[in-house]
């Protein structure tokens, strides 16, 4: 499998050679100057992403933030900034690892194949129990209601995994709709509307329960812990 890296930083020069060299060790690598692009780039999936944090026109950190809830791959900062605050802010603005300036490549390159080999063991055992009886497995998309499957579209289980993935949280539907449809999506956030009502009634015909996903009113919904 050939994982793909989206390398951000505002220096040409560096995302250059960085891209040269992942591209040599077998990897997919794409890059940005700047968050405008990078945020285009998120849509394309990547599977890790090595990120800048001193960009002129959005910092590392908020580029972070604000698409952090949209993927769910490894960010590693690269930066010059050390301080102990530092880091604790970059590991709180949803990064998970800080590469510190001048780094040598074969530190990078170990980094990154960490990151992936640790990611790639969670997505593998990616089964989450939702209750006792109903279970819903990430890495094969699959619901089961004891020993009855409930078949979702591939919308129908991207909503759910995000719901679950963050139960307990209350989401716009605005957000939703960005989340599963993404950023750069053409389209009107009332179809989530449409698609909770279908997976409700799919969950409430097989456990004659619709108790999974909240509506709270005039905010959005969230999934029940």
């Amino acid at each position: 499998m050939s994982y793909k890296i989206l390398i951000v930083d505002d220096e040409p020069m560096l995302t250059s050679l960085l891209k040269d060299h992942f591209s040599d060790c077998g990897y997919e690598a794409v890059t940005a100057n700047s968050a405008k692009d990078a945020m285009a780039r998120i849509n394309e999936q990547p599977d890790l992403i090595l990120l800048d944090i001193n960009m002129p026109d959005m910092d590392g950190l908020e580029l972070c933030k604000a698409v952090r809830s949209h993927v769910s791959c490894p960010i590693l900062f690269l930066t010059a900034r050390i301080t102990e605050l530092d880091k604790v802010n970059g590991f709180m603005a949803g990064g998970d690892d800080y590469i510190t300036k001048p780094f040598g490549l074969a530190e990078i390159t170990a980094r990154v194949a960490a990151h992936l080999r640790r990611d790639e063991r969670a997505h593998n055992n990616s089964r989450f129990t939702v209750s006792e009886d109903l279970i819903v497995n990430f890495s094969e998309r699959t619901v089961f209601y004891k020993d009855t499957e409930i078949v979702f579209s591939k919308r129908e289980f991207d909503i759910i995994e995000f719901l679950i993935s963050n139960a307990g949280q209350i989401f716009e539907r605005e957000h939703l709709y960005e989340a599963v449809w993404g950023l750069d999506a053409e389209g009107d956030n009332t179809v989530i509307k449409e698609h909770i009502r279908k997976i409700r009634k799919k969950l409430k015909d097989v456990t004659g329960s619709d108790d999974y996903i909240e509506t709270v009113w005039g905010v959005g919904y969230k999934w029940k812990k």
